[in-house]
């Protein structure tokens, strides 16, 4: 039976755009396993309800409701070990569960101020004003204010990536000679900013814009096919 996944999308259900759900699909892929995806939208919150989330990824496989990326990528470890793993064993995914808090706390953190006013257009009408109103209220101004300045702040999200640039100029993925899902959940965070925003993150020159090619080009060019800006 094919798993069933709630993604976030905005006026455009084929570009979806939550870092987070970008790191569930890149582990069905890694996994094999097909998944039948399901648009999902801001104020659309009713909908995943009954699986107890007001927020997604929410992965279906039968029965059984799973919410949270992280909790979402266990759970397809556990429960397909026949699978391709996504984390190499168990010490693998302890060190993936520090690379998740980083991807949240370093990453996405720091790539919203640069792509936040974007988001906003890629929205209908509902959507856009709940999202600018619950955000404007955690930025503590307009969306356009918090972004007016992100040709100079950029500069300093590119610094705040120095251990991970390192590592890739030794290696070509993060899992190694193969990517695992610790490349998954920082990747989620670019391919969120690819579908929303054409603003430039990255250098060419900078091993991360290499290693973000390579995943683009994985599983048959998934992440690339999906709907975004050129990167």
């Amino acid at each position: 039976m094919t798993l069933k996944l709630y993604e976030l999308v905005g006026t455009d259900a084929a570009r979806p755009f939550s870092p987070f759900c970008w790191r569930i699909r890149m582990a069905l892929a890694h996994k094999g396993l097909d998944v039948e995806t399901i648009p999902w939208r801001f104020t659309q919150k009713s909908e995943i309800a009954p699986f107890d989330s007001d927020k997604v990824p929410v992965l279906l496989d039968r029965d059984t409701s799973v919410c949270d990326s992280w909790a979402i990528a266990e759970y397809l470890e556990d429960t397909y070990p026949d699978r391709p793993s996504l984390f190499g064993g168990a010490g693998g995914r302890a060190m993936a569960r520090m690379i998740n808090s980083w991807g949240d706390v370093t990453l996405v953190a720091g790539l919203a101020p640069l792509i936040v006013a974007d988001i906003v257009t890629k929205l209908g009408p509902e959507d856009a004003a709940y999202f600018r109103a619950s955000r404007e209220a955690r930025f503590g101004k307009t969306l356009e204010q918090v972004s007016a300045d992100r040709d100079r702040a950029v500069e300093g999200f590119r610094k705040s990536l120095l251990p991970m640039r390192l590592t890739l100029k030794a290696q070509p993925f993060l899992g190694g000679a193969a990517p695992n899902y610790a490349d998954y959940i920082a990747f989620g965070g670019f391919q969120w900013a690819r579908a929303v925003s054409p603003f430039a993150l990255l250098t060419p020159d900078d091993p991360i814009y290499a290693w973000r090619d390579r995943l683009l080009d994985s599983f048959g060019g998934l992440a690339r096919h999906s709907k975004g800006y050129p990167v």
